[in-house]
């Protein structure tokens, strides 16, 4: 099975990418389900769908064609499913505290919610084997990183946390039942997250492994998005997931006539285009043109998909390489860089806020730095067996 995760800015199109790449798979065989797990749906809006079709579903998949299913996650209905008895503790938690009612009961779809449950879904549908790719339509960018995250805090919390706390409360809730109003968990609500987590064992090692999961990376030609998209990729790669491609979206056709303003827009998309190039290389980069019309519907996905990959087969693994690595040496660090085919030249280094610039030859690589390393200065630098090899202290 192969699982695509379709990440980056709001507004930037991975709805629709996402939608026509499922499209794309169903056309040559494969059984797909795109699963959409921004909290503002619009990905049955990508299929043309009625507001019926989408509501009666509630939150379950939707099937298009034969080998085609969508699924919009609808959190509340998900509550119902498998939180239980922790969201009806969280809830009378609030209401305690004099909050309205409705508003408790907001209040208790704590974040992260929306990201566990999304990852239940992606260990159910890959130990099942129904389908042979689930692409999966994540939120902005910071929602992402929590969903690839999710997996090691919950693994950390179940291991250093919860067996400690469930025994402090089991001892503690005659006393502290008597001195106070405030309710405290039951042995429920412990079983309702033990239950919830069994689900979700070996699910981060799915999102690690490079033959199965895959994160395309959707940007813009556009300043703002390409920062986000370069933070995201950085924090991707942290995490071990990969990143296969870069789609750039809405690239504006060069020959649409004499229009200044297109123009110049042009140009202004040439440079960040030449940007993206510079700080995602080798990680193969997909430009895909703006269209004359909304991308709505079957035959406009069609036409989407078939601009996206051309021959190319959605299915495939692009690229399953890290493009960098960051690597403790001793008391600094050793940024581990990509660079196929260059020879020992000599290596150009240039420090800014947030990042490295990386010079060999014509070879140019931006790498941003995580916070923690952003006050170290690069000590030395060489080119070795198709890598170079940045040293931090």
């Amino acid at each position: 099975m192969r699982i695509i995760l379709f990440s980056g800015k709001g507004g930037v199109g991975k709805t629709t990418l996402s939608a026509a790449t499922g499209y794309k798979l169903s056309e040559l065989g494969y059984k797909t389900i795109v699963v959409s797990l921004d909290p503002a749906h619009s990905l049955a809006d990508a299929f043309d769908l009625s507001e019926e079709e989408r509501f009666s579903a509630k939150g379950l998949p939707i099937k298009i064609n034969e080998n085609l299913y969508i699924q919009e996650i609808d959190i509340q209905e998900e509550i119902d499913r498998y939180w239980g008895d922790v969201y009806r503790f969280l809830e009378l938690l609030f209401n305690t505290t004099g909050l309205d009612e409705v508003l408790a009961e907001e209040l208790a779809i704590l974040p992260g919610m929306e990201e566990v449950t999304s990852l239940l879904y992606v260990n159910k549908y890959y130990k099942e084997k129904e389908f042979d790719a689930l692409i999966l339509d994540l939120p902005p960018t910071g929602e992402s990183l929590r969903f690839v995250s999710m997996p090691s805090v919950l693994r950390w919390y179940m291991k250093k946390i919860f067996k400690t706390e469930r025994l402090v409360m089991k001892v503690a809730r005659p006393v502290v039942g008597r001195l106070t109003d405030v309710p405290l968990p039951d042995e429920n609500y412990f079983k309702a997250l033990e239950n919830f987590y069994s689900r979700l064992k070996g699910v981060d090692e799915i999102l690690i492994n490079p033959e199965i999961t895959s994160v395309r990376l959707v940007s813009n030609p556009e300043k703002m998005v390409l920062k986000e998209s370069q933070r995201a990729f950085m924090y991707f790669t942290l995490f071990g997931v990969n990143v296969d491609a870069i789609i750039v979206n809405k690239v504006i056709p060069s020959n649409t006539g004499d229009c200044d303003f297109l123009k110049s827009w042009i140009n202004v998309q040439k440079r960040y285009i030449e940007e993206i190039e510079n700080y995602f290389y080798p990680v193969p980069l997909f430009k895909v043109p703006l269209l004359e019309e909304e991308v709505c519907g079957k035959e406009k996905l069609k036409i989407l998909s078939d601009l996206v990959y051309k021959d190319r087969n959605p299915y495939s693994v692009f690229f399953k390489e890290k493009a960098y690595e960051i690597l403790q040496e001793g008391q600094g660090y050793l940024i581990k860089i990509k660079a196929p085919f260059l020879s020992k030249e000599k290596v150009s280094l240039l420090k800014g806020e947030e990042e490295i610039v990386v010079r060999v030859g014509n070879f140019k690589s931006h790498i941003l730095l995580p916070r923690k390393l952003r006050n170290l200065e690069p000590k030395g630098a060489k080119v070795e067996g198709g890598y170079i090899y940045v040293r931090l202290g």
